[in-house]
């Protein structure tokens, strides 16, 4: 059941980036920005699963698109970030009716139901990153 629901959550990414004209790798880059802010081309590569040349060209593709932005890194003038500026327009409207369904399935959970479900993805999201980082 559980490979079932990671399947489904895998096709539905690639079906939303598609029809907001992205390509997977683009949409979930985008995430990893606005999930942990600007960050170096290298960061935003590892993170992706990406190689310096591809990473080269995802930014290429969304910056050109006017997704993100490289700028220089406040810390250090020598070094790039890249900040996330924008999304796809529709992006909102494309993933409405499934968190619309998602928010339904959770509120039909008690709240002590919700705080070990909350617990799980947490705890589950953290223990798929470490798997990621130690495959690598």
């Amino acid at each position: 059941m559980f490979r079932r629901y990671l399947s489904a959550v895998v096709l539905h990414a690639q079906a939303g980036a598609k029809a907001v004209g992205l390509g997977a790798t683009d949409l979930y880059a985008l995430n990893i920005l606005e999930l942990g802010g600007a960050m170096t081309p290298g960061e935003l590569g590892t993170r992706a699963g990406l190689t310096t040349g591809p990473t080269t060209r995802l930014i290429d593709r969304l910056e050109a698109a006017g997704y993100v932005r490289r700028a220089a890194d406040p810390g250090d003038r020598r070094k790039v970030i890249v900040e996330p500026i924008a999304q796809p327009a529709d992006l909102g409207r494309v993933l409405a009716p499934v968190r619309q369904s998602i928010g339904e399935i959770i509120g039909g959970y008690t709240p002590e139901q919700r705080e070990v479900l909350f617990d799980y993805f947490a705890r589950a999201a953290e223990a798929f990153q470490q798997a990621a980082e130690q495959i690598d």
